[in-house]
């Protein structure tokens, strides 16, 4: 049985109300639920869906800290500007990977064979998950992680919200 990881649920962030995370906390609880129904029945037709849905807001939460945490000199931000360029070249493409049309998630994955970035756009949890690459920064870009704060049209100022308040002493720890 899986359990909602309250550790996780980020509080004081920028331009994210604690109202905005309310209703998407309670999303993510009902994630776990269906997880834990699907363990008791299977059903292979909703299980990757509800497994990832759970798993990637878990992500998305703990990458989460009020007003952020600095990107640091470390093996993480070499291979961003070795990828990119430079940090706010990722950066643009992240946010612009973000931007694109439709539901999913904006994520940074690495390749854990050669330790090379991408970042990709990720539809309904489950499609378009690169078979065996690590998830690093996951952020949601689902209407219902910026409707209450940002209305349906909003999903740009909420990303620059998302921006600045990633914590990246947890992603650089996913990097490895």
């Amino acid at each position: 049985m899986y359990a909602v990881k309250e550790q996780l649920r980020p509080l004081g962030l920028i331009n994210i109300s604690g109202e905005q995370i309310n209703d998407h906390w309670d999303l993510y609880k009902g994630y776990v639920k269906q997880v834990n129904v699907l363990q008791e029945t299977p059903d292979i037709r909703r299980y990757g869906f509800e497994y990832n849905g759970m798993v990637l807001h878990e992500y998305y939460f703990e990458n989460l800290t009020a007003g952020g945490a600095p990107l640091s000199k470390s093996n993480l931000k070499k291979a961003i500007e070795q990828t990119w360029g430079s940090y706010e070249q990722w950066q643009k493409a992240f946010v612009e990977t973000g931007k694109s049309r439709g539901i999913g998630w904006a994520i940074l994955y690495c390749n854990p064979e050669n330790k090379q970035l991408s970042n990709h756009f990720v539809t309904e949890h489950q499609n378009g998950h690169i078979a065996g690459f690590k998830p690093i920064l996951v952020m949601d870009v689902w209407e219902h992680a910026y409707m209450v704060d940002h209305r349906a049209g909003g999903r740009a100022a909420y990303i620059d919200a998302f921006m600045k308040n990633i914590n990246w002493s947890v992603v650089e720890k996913r990097f490895g």
